[in-house]
């Protein structure tokens, strides 16, 4: 059977780049996807929402958030960026939303709603998908390539894109080596940190925004929601340091500490004088005096602190000042592992960048082979 495309991989680059050679050609194309379900990553991400794209609508600038390929992404960026995305769901019905943090959802908080637009816009533009069909070889022959599957079937086609996602299962890389393509070791990347530590204990779900990030003994930093979990901390401010330090944090084993900054752009020192005079009487654990910081986190810290709940502001002395202070804006947490690979969105490496032709995601080596 013929196609003018095949695309390896029913994520959302698959199915969006099937949608654009369809729509804009006419052309026969074909989405391969091992697993039994589509769009499965769309499905989870953003805790259920999915965070489609980020308002930052200047090429270089979006281009400085991605660790490993900066330079190489701002020509795509200007080709079809931020705004492109809000305008190719807009004109299919979808209207995006910005949070504070610069995120953009769904006006309906729901990831189904990007599902249904990728697979009816698949469908109206003829594409067609096979599920639980995963791709075996690749070949490249005179004037096209020959791709098997795992369900005995044979296919041919002009193209070939490789949308496999990251490299973690090997499939997509190997396809691409097998075809000459050098490969940068597959790391786990955006990943959560195991944390086992009594000032975490009973606050699943409590997120502060925002806190800085800093890896002892690194220059890897980072600003943003910092999220306590069953597993540890997540959230955008310990995801982005994961992505910057994917390489590095790997050759550690993932056990290093980090230093936690809950206020960042306030100065306790001067919040804990003015309470000192203002609100003497008042026991400090009765409420906490910054806003980013909620309640059941401003005790925990109290107690690393060492100050018992009846203390009042007035009985605070100098040494137990600085012990909070310091737990506020330096605590030290031992990170003793990442979350598991099934979690993670995103690996570090596989096809080498400058085998790439970023003016349109074609390999160098092979003609008709492109990469998402």
């Amino acid at each position: 059977m013929y196609f003018d495309l095949i695309v390896i991989g029913g994520g959302a680059a698959g199915f969006f780049s099937a949608i654009t050679c369809a729509e804009n050609s006419g052309k026969s194309v074909l989405i391969l996807e091992k697993s039994s379900q589509l769009l499965q990553k769309v499905k989870i991400s953003g805790g259920g929402r999915c965070n489609v794209t980020h308002a930052c609508f200047e090429p270089r600038e979006l281009s400085r958030s991605y660790p490993r390929g900066e330079k190489s992404l701002i020509g795509p960026f200007h080709r079809f960026g931020a705004a492109d995305t809000v305008e190719w769901f807009g004109r299919r019905g979808v209207v995006l939303k910005t949070e504070a943090d610069g995120r953009m959802f769904p006006d309906t908080d729901s990831s189904q709603t990007i599902i249904d637009v990728l697979l009816d816009a698949a469908e109206a533009a003829g594409v067609r998908v096979h599920t639980s069909e995963g791709v075996t070889s690749v070949v490249r022959n005179e004037d096209a390539f020959g791709v098997a599957t795992d369900a005995g079937r044979s296919y041919t086609a002009a193209n070939v894109l490789l949308a496999t996602g990251g490299t973690r299962n090997h499939a997509g890389d190997e396809l691409a080596g097998r075809l000459g393509h050098a490969l940068a070791p597959a790391t786990p990347s955006l990943f959560t940190f195991k944390v086992d530590d009594p000032r975490l204990e009973g606050l699943l779900g409590l997120s502060v925004s925002p806190a800085d990030v800093i890896i002892r003994g690194s220059r890897l930093r980072s600003r943003g929601p910092v999220l306590i979990t069953h597993w540890g901390l997540s959230g955008p401010g310990i995801l982005k340091i994961s992505a910057h330090g994917a390489r590095d944090l790997a050759e550690l084993d993932y056990r290093f500490d980090i230093s936690v900054n809950w206020l960042p752009d306030t100065d306790p020192a001067e919040v804990v004088a003015e309470k000192r005079l203002d609100d003497a009487k008042r026991q400090i654990s009765t409420r906490s005096p910054f806003d980013t910081i909620p309640k059941r986190l401003w005790v925990s810290l109290l107690a690393a602190a060492e100050i018992p709940d009846a203390t009042t502001w007035a009985q605070l002395a100098k040494k137990d000042a600085n012990r909070l202070l310091g737990q506020l804006t330096d605590s030290t947490f031992a990170v003793t592992g990442k979350s598991t690979n099934k979690d993670e969105f995103v690996t570090c490496g596989g096809v080498a960048l400058d085998e790439i032709d970023f003016r349109t995601m074609e390999s160098k080596l092979v003609p008709g082979l492109y990469f998402a």
